[in-house]
């Protein structure tokens, strides 16, 4: 019996990252971490309000979503200042829509489930008719009967959620907040629940600013002094340690990896900051982010002539190999998280 081979795609070359993100701890003592948790909370109860309302405005074109941010905008910075509302309202704009790609994609899949299990009901327990293939038994046979029902529900509720606009977003995730109800197999204790849910839900961003000193105007870093500050929100004012409302850490901020890297970008480019904090280590992070500006991708015949990367994806393990430019192999790269096959 002949077998249809899946047939192999054609290479193609991945265009490069258009950003760049580096990590680095921050040291804090009591003091800080005091005033980086009052700003995180503040912050965050500001960031889940204003999602709350895109959410309850839906599905809006490009002129509905720029006069809605520009409201919600105005109404956030009382409460903060222009450049924190400016960061809350963008991500609140991104996680809508990102929430809105995930159910269009949803719906998609759905589709395409309830297509495939109709075909193969279409044909006996065990029968072929074309190359549609019936299930094996009639026990199997009422399993996917059920099934079906289930995406059918399924496949209505996303709809509706479509046709009326509406999408659906858990500030700290969804698998968090549901393993709240289930702590034992999450492996959790109810304490470190709440501490990893109050942490997810801390919102200490500060978008670019490529004409501002430093790249940023709401946290600073400076790479030559190695210091970091924060522009505080109005009602945080009086956590302030130096003028114009500003906290400046107590302890040296140095990326150790990429340092000159980030050092370039903040002397000449606009940097993102996002603070974080990990309840389970009890550790304060520091992340920098920037746009790179990418030339042309070469293309596969230039690559062709110099050393690749091979890399074979398998379920359970990742075996990659350097192959030369006629194609011989070179040297095997092992995975400390995957077992590697040399052949």
């Amino acid at each position: 019996m002949s077998r249809h081979l899946r047939p192999l795609a054609a290479p193609l070359v991945v265009a490069p990252p258009g950003g760049a993100r580096v990590r680095t701890r921050l040291r804090v003592d009591p003091s800080d971490e005091q005033v980086l948790r009052a700003l995180g909370e503040h912050l965050g109860s500001l960031a889940g309000g204003d999602l709350a309302e895109r959410c309850r405005e839906g599905r809006l074109d490009g002129r509905g979503q720029a006069a809605s941010r520009r409201e919600r905008k105005r109404a956030l910075t009382a409460a903060s200042s222009s450049r924190w509302a400016g960061a809350i309202t963008r991500t609140s704009e991104d996680a809508f829509q990102l929430a809105w790609r995930n159910l269009v994609a949803d719906e998609r899949s759905l589709r395409a489930r309830l297509r495939r299990i109709e075909q193969r009901l279409g044909v006996p327990a065990g029968g072929r008719c074309g190359r549609a293939r019936g299930y094996a038994t009639p026990a199997e046979r009422w399993e996917k009967q059920r099934r079906l029902q289930v995406l059918g529900a399924r496949l209505a509720e996303v709809e509706r959620h479509l046709a009326a606009g509406r999408v659906s977003i858990c500030r700290g995730g969804r698998r968090l907040a549901r393993s709240r109800h289930n702590l034992e197999a999450a492996g959790l204790t109810r304490e470190l629940w709440q501490k990893r849910w109050e942490a997810e839900r801390l919102f200490i961003c500060a978008d670019g600013e490529a004409d501002k000193a430093l790249g940023n105007e709401t946290i600073r870093f400076h790479p030559d002094e190695n210091f970091l500050w924060v522009k505080l929100p109005g009602p945080l004012v009086h956590l302030a340690n130096r003028p114009y409302g500003r906290y400046r850490l107590s302890c040296p901020v140095v990326f150790s990896y990429r340092g000159e890297e980030v050092a370039a970008q903040v002397a000449s480019g606009a940097v993102r900051y996002d603070i974080s904090f990990d309840p389970e280590r009890g550790r304060w992070y520091l992340d920098a982010s920037w746009k790179c500006a990418n030339g042309p991708s070469p293309t596969l015949g230039e690559l062709q002539g110099q050393r690749v990367l091979a890399v074979d994806l398998n379920a359970g393990h990742l075996a990659a190999v350097v192959v030369d430019p006629s194609g011989n192999p070179l040297r095997c790269c092992r995975s400390p998280k995957f077992p590697t096959l040399d052949h």
